[in-house]
Parts: structure tokens; sequence; C-alpha cells
């Protein structure tokens, strides 16, 4: 055996190796007869047991980066032990064959094809390289939302100022009628000019979910192309990129599927690929190719490794089952509140219309102050939203979490609401 092969067997081995310490059989979450709420719980608790968790606070403040499980981190450390063990010879041999599978376990995921999907870092990446990378012309208009990610709706502005854009922006409602009034309000700014439309696929700072295939359907009918922030979403809910239908979308992995920090997806659809300029300049001249947009220079690679023990986990879990999960323990805990004196939920009461995250704030009580006691006298660790119409805490627990945690926010959320 050659020494190229021996290690293209090597790297192979280090992704695909089982976890080591797992101890959940495969006869313990395949429970028949549906999700029991003593099923839930025992398998759950079992769960909780993957996760290294500080015993200084509850962390209900999963959404800006969800610790990875252990079995997860300990592969991860393998695989930087490895790359560090065959040095350049790894880097030059297979890194990019590897990175390449894995992407195509990522399309398998999302549901689309495999040479319309990259690695990236983070969904900040993915969709400044498109709104970067866009074909502007002088005048050519760009709807957004203010309740959007604040790093894009800044890259919309750069580029205002160097390509002399129109950037048009909406405000979404905390509590929607129906989809047709969402729709509608992007409908209402759209012009001969309308070049793109970027929409959340869950508001990050209210977990809203929306209705993005309709609002697809709108804007094509109209000529309109939407770029889809799905940083929430990918190991959250099913994501269906063939049923979304829109033309670009990206997502942070490190988020709720729990890889290691650094990584993310973009997707373009392939009609979309040759128009688009890349940030770093690759040696792939095909316009048709996704690489050329893919150029990263040298990174730690054995993060993108452990996006497949990552996918392996979720697996392991049933992302249906994490689905129901998630949108249990967050109706579990607005539930109780939204009848709450004081108490505001900026978040829709539909089930549909959220999953996990959902936002909660006090009459008269600044969202920094809110996070503040939370975390000071209840131990409990939030973070402050005070803008887009928002003004309160978002709270966004993980799979770890469990209902006596819930609780113990409850209890202060209503001690709080009446000292105002």
């Amino acid at each position: 055996m050659n020494k190229r092969v021996f290690l293209r067997q090597i790297g192979q081995l280090a992704v695909i190796s089982p976890f080591l310490p797992w101890t959940l059989q495969a006869s313990e979450i395949s429970y028949p007869g549906g999700y029991s709420y003593v099923i839930d719980d025992d398998f759950w608790n079992r769960i909780r047991k993957d996760y290294a968790l500080k015993p200084d606070y509850i962390n209900l403040e999963n959404g800006y980066y969800n610790i990875a499980p252990q079995p997860v981190i300990n592969k991860f450390i393998e695989h930087v032990k490895m790359v560090n063990y065959h040095g350049s010879h790894y880097m030059r041999t297979v890194q990019l064959e590897n990175k390449k599978r894995i992407a195509g376990r990522l399309a398998d995921l999302v549901n689309c094809a495999n040479d319309e999907l990259v690695i990236t870092r983070n969904t900040t990446e993915s969709l400044d390289l498109v709104i970067a990378g866009y074909p502007w012309n002088a005048g050519d208009e760009a709807i957004f939302a203010m309740q959007d990610y604040g790093s894009m709706r800044d890259h919309f502005e750069m580029v205002a100022k160097r390509f002399g854009i129109v950037n048009k922006i909406i405000s979404v409602p905390n509590h929607p009628q129906s989809d047709e009034e969402i729709v509608a309000l992007y409908e209402s700014q759209i012009t001969p000019k309308t070049k793109l439309i970027m929409v959340c696929h869950m508001i990050n700072i209210t977990g809203q979910i929306l209705p993005v295939r309709k609002i697809c359907d709108m804007a094509h009918k109209l000529g309109v192309e939407v770029m889809v922030d799905g940083a929430h979403c990918v190991g959250h809910i099913k994501v269906d990129l063939e049923e979304l239908k829109c033309d670009y979308y990206g997502s942070s992995l490190h988020k709720w599927l729990s890889t290691p920090l650094g990584a993310g997806l973009l997707y373009v659809s392939r009609k979309h690929l040759p128009k688009l300029w890349p940030l770093l300049a690759d040696h792939i001249d095909d316009p048709d190719n996704i690489d050329r947009l893919n150029h990263t220079g040298t990174h730690p690679v054995h993060t993108d490794l452990a996006i497949e023990d990552a996918i392996d986990y979720l697996e392991l879990i049933g992302l249906e089952r994490k689905e129901k999960r998630m949108r249990q323990l967050q109706r579990y805990w607005s539930q109780q509140l939204r009848d709450t004196r004081n108490v505001i939920i900026n978040t829709p009461v539909e089930p549909h219309r959220s999953c996990g995250i959902a936002n909660v704030g006090i009459k008269g009580m600044p969202p920094t102050d809110l996070a503040k006691t939370l975390l000071e006298e209840f131990k409990i660790f939030t973070v402050a939203v005070d803008y887009a119409n928002v003004q309160g805490c978002r709270i966004t627990p993980n799979v770890y979490n469990n209902f006596e945690e819930l609780d113990h926010f409850v209890e202060a959320i209503k001690t709080l609401s009446k000292r105002v």
C-alpha cells in the first residue's frame, strides 16, 4: 500500500469511526408508539449527560453558539491530533476530498445538489459573499427587514455606498395576522429595479419563522431573487431547499447543528453560480463550479471534519425528534408567561411560527437590566435585545435543558414582573 492511499484511509477513518464515548445503544432510542413525556424525559436526561455544563448558571443563551456535546468534542480533538500528526501531507492530499464529501452530507441534510453547496465559516461569510459578489448596477434595489442580522444589513449599506444601490427596509411584525401579511410587506417594496430580497428563515431576535416559500413564489413571479438567512435553522428544524425554492441560503452550523465553532454553509442555486464574483480569487475559473466561490486559504480543517460527527449525533437523536423537543421546551415556558401581568412575549403564539427560540420582556424594565438581574440574582444566562421593535431577552434553551430549569426561569420572570 502506498503512502497516499494509507493517509487517505487514515483521514476517512478519523471521520467515520463511531462515537467511542457514546453509550446509548440504538435500541434505547428507537421508541415505538411516538413520544410520550415519560419516554422523552428518559431520553433527554440521557442526552443531557453528553454535555459538560457549567454549574455557575442555567444557560438559556444557546443561540449565539450551541456548545457541542462531548462525543462530538472528543471526535473533534481526535481530528486535531490526526491533522497535526500528518501535517502538510494531509493538507496536500486528502483535505479537499474530505471537505467535499462532508459538504455532500450537508447537501443531503438540506436537500440540495452536491454541486450547489459549500462549507463556509458562518452565515455572515455565506450571505456577505452573495451580497458583495452580486452583479450590482447603480440604481438597483434590495429589500430586507430591520429585524435581519446586523452584519448583513451592514454589508448592504456598504454595497450601497460602493455601487449606488438603493436599500428598502421593512419591519416584520412580532405577531403577524397571516402569512399573507408578511408576503405583502415585501411585495409592497418591489419595483422594476428590485434585484434581491433578503429574508430570515427564523428571525434571530424573536425566533419567528417566516413563510419563505410563499415569499419566494411571490418574488420569482416578479423577477426578483431571494436570499435566505437560515443561521438558526440547520439542525434546529427541517430545512428542505428543494421545497423552499430560494436562490441563496446561508447557515451557521455551530449554532443548532452544534459543531465546534467556525462552521457554516452556503447554498447557491446552480443557475445563479455564473453571476457571482468570489470574495477571494481561486484557480478554478469555471463559472458553473461553486468551488470558485469557496477559496478559504489555510484554515482549521479539523472543524470541517467535525461537521460529519455533528451530523452523526443529530441522526442519533433524530431531527424530527429534536425539532419537537425544541418547540416543546419553548412553549413550556412561553405559554405559562403569555397571560402574566407586565410580561410581553415578542414571539408569535402559533406553534408553526416558532420553534426553540422566543423572546420575553417586562414592561418598564430595560432588556439589559432584565438580563443582568436574571444572571446575578437568579443565575440564568440570557441575552438582551433592544432594537427593531423588540425589547426583551432572547431565550434559547438547547436539548440538554430540562423542565426544572425552565420552571426556575418562569418563576424568576413572574417575580420580576411584580416589581415593576
